[in-house]
């Protein structure tokens, strides 16, 4: 009896699952057009009316036989029977809602095209640069003394939310050719199922056309090469952007840049779970993308209120078809973790501290992350300037840059009390690095990821505060907020122990102002010409 009502239950929960997963799927159908939009949601609500009536005949869970004539069948074996016959039944509503759903998109893509004009690239905010500080010998005697300050506001950026997910289950398939697809991103070699079965040919860029290509992609014939993206998204740890040019190079190594090769990114981009357009300029198939972020320096097109980007394009006319997917999320230009590409080693750069000459370490970076940095949208959120650095500061530091920075730092602050150890890693980035004026080295404002700084010959405040974040928060395990001055951005440390200098309160804690970019300050110093009442405090992850 027991083991007759765990097999129960776990039906049940199974089909609470099931049932739930499928009401999801009726209730995402996003607006691009309202006939588009009521028809997919009619197919959804089939499906669900299905799992519903599936649910409330409890025949097809717990049918027990009230007579048993002869005593030989065993009631246990006819549950376990029901709940496979149910699980086969389930997963069949969950192919054949993804088939569906696939098969009315290329119905709509037939139809639901229209021209469109770019909105112009916006630039970045541009901002007077303060000029880094030497503090002079009469400051450095002082002993810091606590002086709270204020601060215009506080900006919290939006948590992070998990990566897009297909609409439905895609199902492994077996195959006869198990063919593979060798290529590489970011200096990075992967592999992924394709087979010479798998090309083919689009007759024209007419909706028509498109949509007969749609409905062969759609085909079961694909869904392996789809896993192996996905499990290449999972197991290299690859953000969005990454992930949607990793397809890119995939679908050109597979059928060379081509607009077919576009189609097929755009497909599986959007079998994945993201939201995407198709587009045509002339004789060229193009992708939009749409992001959570907005971006500068891209032309974007606003599409019903959402803002989407060319993929490897800057036209700025497009005829655009407007069809969309149940389930699509735009693509977030946030770095959850630290990405797994292949390392090749940068050369080395000796950097030292002047006040403590003997923390002096050897630096290097995977040559191949600062090749992905390099293509990175600069970008916001929620229009909000100050999201940007948050952006930076939060993205894990590369693993191959952590195993040999991190143990060398270790070495000079272990034993150190936490005063000592945060003073020796500031003084690190104030003295170690080389000061340069964004626009003369890049000809524009440019933020750095962590190991950027570590790479390139000059960095600014921006970069060094982002660097400094880093090295307290994960060598030191203390809480950091970043503080923004007009022109000039700075950190402050939450530290464990009384720590004397200019604070910050923020939520009851208290955060004492430590500048990389004030040469030769202690802890607790604000470098001059600092506004407070303009400062914004930026919180970050911890």
């Amino acid at each position: 009896m027991g083991n007759r009502i765990v097999a129960i239950l776990f039906a049940l929960a199974f089909l609470a699952g099931v049932c739930s997963d499928l009401h999801a799927q009726s209730k995402s159908v996003s607006k691009a057009s309202k006939i588009y939009t009521r028809y997919v949601k009619d197919k959804a609500n089939g499906e669900e009316k299905k799992a519903q009536k599936r649910s409330s005949d409890p025949a097809t869970v717990t049918r027990e036989k009230a007579e048993n004539e002869d005593g030989a069948d065993d009631p246990m074996q006819d549950d376990f029977e029901d709940f496979e016959s149910f699980r086969r039944n389930a997963r069949k509503d969950f192919s054949n809602f993804r088939d569906e759903v696939n098969r009315d998109y290329a119905e709509f893509v037939k139809e639901a095209w229209a021209s469109f004009r770019a909105q112009p690239a916006v630039p970045q905010p541009k901002e007077d640069e303060k000029p880094p500080v030497v503090i002079n010998d009469d400051e450095k005697k002082k002993a810091p003394q606590d002086n709270p300050l204020p601060i215009k506001e506080t900006v919290t950026p939006p948590v992070p939310e998990p990566q897009p997910k297909p609409v439905a289950p895609i199902r492994e398939q077996p195959v006869a050719d198990e063919t593979q697809c060798d290529f590489a991103v970011y200096g990075t070699s992967m592999k992924a199922r394709f087979n010479d079965g798998q090309r083919f040919q689009l007759s024209g860029l007419d909706g028509n056309s498109i949509a007969k290509a749609w409905e062969k992609l759609s085909g079961s014939d694909y869904n392996n090469t789809i896993r192996d993206c996905l499990a290449l998204r999972q197991t290299k740890h690859l953000s969005d952007w990454a992930y949607l040019n990793m397809l890119s190079a995939m679908s050109e190594a597979c059928l060379g840049k081509t607009n077919e090769a576009t189609l097929l990114t755009a497909f599986i981009f959007c079998q994945s779970g993201y939201q995407m357009r198709l587009a045509v300029a002339g004789d060229k198939l193009r992708m939009l993308y749409s992001s959570k972020h907005f971006i500068f320096g891209k032309p974007y097109y606003d599409i019903d209120g959402t803002d989407y980007y060319v993929f490897n394009g800057d036209e700025q006319s497009l005829n655009i078809c407007n069809a969309q997917f149940p389930k699509e999320k735009a693509l977030s230009l946030y770095i959850n973790n630290a990405q797994d590409f292949d390392v090749m080693t940068s050369g080395q750069r000796t950097l030292s501290s002047v006040r403590y000459p003997d923390m002096s370490v050897r630096v290097a970076v995977n040559k191949n992350l600062v090749d992905f940095f390099n293509e990175y949208p600069t970008s916001i959120i929620n229009h909000n300037f100050m999201t940007k650095w948050a952006i930076y500061a939060n993205t894990p530091l590369d693993r191959s840059v952590a195993s040999s920075l991190y143990p060398a730092l270790k070495e000079f602050i272990g034993g150190k009390s936490e005063k000592e150890a945060a003073e020796r890693l500031l003084n690190w980035v104030q003295t170690a690095f080389v000061y340069e004026y964004d626009d003369k080295v890049w000809g524009g404002d440019r933020a750095f990821f962590a190991e950027e700084t570590l790479y390139y010959p000059y960095c600014d405040c921006e970069d060094r505060s982002i660097l400094f974040s880093h090295l307290v928060r994960d060598l030191l395990g203390l809480d950091v907020i970043l503080v923004f001055y007009p022109g000039h951005l700075a950190t402050a440390v939450c530290f464990k122990s009384d720590v004397k200098g200019d604070y910050i309160m923020n939520d009851g804690r208290k955060f004492v102002v430590c500048d990389p970019t004030y040469i030769g300050a202690p802890l607790g110093m604000t470098m001059p010409g600092m506004n407070n009442s303009e400062a914004t405090v930026i919180l970050l992850n911890n």
